[in-house]
């Protein structure tokens, strides 16, 4: 296995343990949307280097979604299901940690599909099908 490919693999272990995190606390209403958000970010962010990483396409360190998005599409890559919406995690990342953002409530339900697809879809491409 290549260096690039164990990195790949490592930054999608790391999303499954936020996403983890996430299933675990997203159904307890007492858990703020600031920390719960944060993983969501979290998850995005590692599928987005994961693929990537896998594919050789050099990223800043960052956590912004919308830069990580468009790396993807500058390198031909196909973009995750809800490739639209996801951008709406960034303030999570830093901003909201802090109480720096207006950010509005998670749609919890909404999120967990977002992440649940960005799993699969990276998962695809890091791990594609034997044929």
């Amino acid at each position: 296995m290549s260096a690039l490919t164990e990195f790949a693999a490592e930054l999608l272990a790391s999303a499954g343990r936020d996403h983890l995190v996430w299933t675990k606390l997203a159904a307890d209403a007492e858990v703020h949307d600031s920390s719960l958000g944060f993983h969501a970010q979290q998850v995005v962010e590692k599928c987005l280097k994961a693929v990537l990483a896998q594919a050789q396409v050099p990223f800043r360190r960052t956590h912004d979604i919308a830069e990580l998005l468009d790396a993807l599409s500058d390198a031909g890559l196909p973009a995750p299901p809800h490739a639209d919406r996801l951008d709406e995690l960034n303030p999570y990342a830093v901003e909201a940690r802090y109480g720096w953002s207006g950010t509005t409530a998670l749609d919890r339900s909404q999120v967990s599909l977002w992440l649940h697809d960005a799993m699969r879809w990276a998962r695809a491409l890091i791990h594609p099908p034997a044929r």
